[in-house]
């Protein structure tokens, strides 16, 4: 297809299925080595999917290993970044991929739904992060792509433990940036939009819901793939810190958390003063609580 990321070497974690396997492939086919992560097995022959993708890569005339390791063990993370260098030599670029949901309504979330959530995407992402570093700095290159999500960005009902998660990636990929780039090495992270096994965990419960996922099967996971390629290839270099998002044919750039307004007292602020003076002069700019549906009410692109 290309030859975009020739000869670098790429892990993709949770790349048995979804936008992982969509990720694995598309590295791949641009001319990456790939180390496909995952743990998971196909439900009727029980065979390990990294294994899968990685005969699908491999059939398709590219280069690719199976690492079929748990992102939220520790020892397992620095195993998964070992197989790039036991199978190609060196690593390259970490795309944090893997993750699961647990979603349920807050006041009725257990703490395994929470710390499940928070363990494989927060957790996982630190992990396989950190085993990656040492190389890159080394090397004085890398790049990272972290996948995050408009449930935090934005929000949504029934996913606190997520929302949390994607949000405290985006921390996670802001201090790296800042803290490796020295060392040329960037961070970025990627919100998608698309009907993978994950989002078909929506339940179609509301005509809200059903206009929702009306619209996620309109959205191809292999649609995601080609600004995570660019990210990490040397035209990507300058790209570190940012949050983007993909929809369909649509790329966004999203804000970042900044000063919107400001407000000065010179005797000083009370609760009362607060209430009469500072509240009501804010209250213009506040954002709204609302789903993150609302913030792309048209049909994908």
């Amino acid at each position: 297809m290309g030859n975009m990321v020739q000869g670098k070497v790429v892990v993709v974690t949770g790349a048995g299925g979804g936008i992982g396997r969509e990720f694995a492939r598309a590295f791949a086919a641009h001319g990456a080595r790939v180390i496909v992560n995952d743990i998971s097995r196909t439900p009727d022959t029980l065979s390990f999917r990294a294994d899968q993708v990685v005969a699908e890569i491999k059939s398709a005339g590219g280069e690719a290993a199976a690492a079929i390791e748990s992102v939220t063990d520790p020892a397992a993370a620095q195993r998964i970044i070992q197989a790039a260098l036991d199978q190609f030599g060196r690593i390259d670029c970490v795309i944090n991929n893997a993750g699961v949901t647990r979603d349920r309504f807050f006041f009725n979330m257990s703490l395994e739904e929470w710390s499940t959530v928070i363990d494989v995407h927060l957790n996982g992402s630190f992990q396989v992060a950190r085993a990656a570093a040492p190389f890159f700095k080394k090397q004085s290159s890398g790049c990272y792509v972290h996948m995050t999500s408009t449930s935090g960005l934005v929000g949504n009902v029934g996913q606190t433990n997520y929302a949390a998660a994607k949000m405290g990636i985006v921390g996670l990929s802001k201090g790296i940036a800042m803290d490796m780039a020295k060392y040329n090495v960037r961070s970025n992270c990627i919100a998608p939009w698309a009907w993978t096994e994950m989002t078909a965990n929506i339940p179609a419960d509301s005509a809200a819901n059903i206009a929702r996922i009306a619209k996620l099967k309109k959205m191809e996971s292999h649609k995601i793939p080609p600004l995570a390629v660019f990210l990490a290839s040397d035209q990507g270099a300058p790209v570190s810190g940012q949050i983007f998002g993909v929809r369909a044919n649509e790329i966004y750039l999203f804000t970042q958390p900044r000063i919107v307004r400001a407000l000065h007292r010179a005797e000083g602020w009370t609760p009362e003063s607060i209430g009469e003076q500072a509240i009501p002069a804010l209250m213009p700019s506040f954002f709204q609580n609302e789903p993150s549906m609302a913030i792309t009410p048209w049909d994908p692109i």
